[in-house]
């Protein structure tokens, strides 16, 4: 007896793995044939089949890339027009430079990190993608840039030195460098698109509550 249940042993075994595999298969194709299924964002998707180790922070990136232009946009334009041009043809010059980066430059980068279409538009002031934003985007680069300037020309009346006459060696003036005007750029930036996407938030939640009511 013990010799016949070996023998049968093996067409045991061959039987369950067949059972098995075809209860896999069975299973796989009516997950296919779904029709009712739910739909699933791209961005869940993104969060099981995403790497993450050794993964910089997307904010960080963005942060680093616009501080970095900002930075080089003073670096080549300030330092280097600067003994050619004062003034307010300076400002001109450097609120269309950095409107330009901006729109070609900073913003396209930007969006090449982005892990859905438009997850980082809350991270820009102008979102439109046509060819008239980057005009839109001197304008906003020249507001900006006049709060850099007036924060330079505050700290310096705080630290006793008035930048509208002229100073001795002696008077520690804070003047501009491209790592400093990246940080001020970089700030006013944030705290400028932090105010749209308040208010955009604002006005949605009222559209919300209204059509809530409407019904």
């Amino acid at each position: 007896m013990s010799k016949k249940k070996r023998k049968n042993e093996p067409e045991i075994a061959d039987k369950s793995a067949a059972d098995y595999y075809k209860l896999k298969t069975d299973a796989v194709e009516r997950l296919v044939n779904t029709e009712n299924a739910p739909e699933v964002s791209d961005a869940e998707i993104s969060r099981y089949t995403a790497k993450k180790k050794h993964r910089i922070p997307a904010w960080l990136k963005i942060v680093f890339v616009k501080f970095w232009f900002a930075g080089a946009v003073c670096y080549f334009f300030l330092w280097g027009l600067g003994m050619y041009l004062h003034g307010i043809e300076l400002m001109v010059v450097l609120a269309i430079g950095l409107g330009v980066v901006t729109d070609l430059m900073t913003n396209r980068i930007l969006r090449r990190f982005e892990p859905t279409e438009r997850a980082f538009d809350k991270w820009m002031m102008v979102t439109v993608r046509q060819f008239w934003s980057i005009f839109v985007n001197v304008i906003y680069s020249g507001v900006v840039l006049y709060c850099v300037f007036r924060t330079y020309y505050v700290i310096n009346m705080l630290m006793g030195v008035n930048p509208d006459v002229s100073h001795t060696e002696e008077e520690a003036m804070l003047g501009v460098e491209p790592i400093l005007f990246g940080l001020f750029y970089l700030g006013f930036d944030m705290l400028l698109i932090l105010v749209k996407n308040t208010l955009i938030k604002i006005f949605r939640d009222a559209e919300k509550k209204v059509g809530s009511n409407g019904k």
